[in-house]
């Protein structure tokens, strides 16, 4: 196996890099991306290891999304945040909040 090479990779739909390490591996191309554990492949050739990445990356970035909302959704017909709507409607009637349509244009 040859070293790790770092190869900033950018997701287009979230506009974040992250750090891809890749490694030819005798015939082959390993990657991964740490800070994604699910994200890891083998291609026969760098172009193709790199997209693989791309596309398993914004699959789980996604999927990571799709589970957020999911449980926001569930949260909110809970009732788990309604303090937090109490909270800000307090503030509101206090004067604590800056209207902020004033700034728009």
């Amino acid at each position: 196996m040859e070293n790790i090479q770092v190869v900033e990779i950018e997701d287009p739909v979230y506009e974040e890099t992250y750090a891809a390490h890749i490694q030819k591996n005798g015939t082959s191309w390993m990657g991964w991306i740490p800070e994604v554990p699910e994200v890891s492949c083998e291609e026969n050739t760098q172009e193709e290891l790199l997209q693989t990445l791309v596309e398993k990356l914004h699959e789980i970035l996604v999927a990571v999304d799709e589970a957020w909302e999911k449980q926001f959704e569930e949260d909110v017909k809970a009732g788990k945040l309604d303090h937090l709507r109490k909270e800000a409607l307090e503030d509101l009637r206090a004067g604590k909040c800056i209207d902020l349509m004033r700034f728009t244009p």
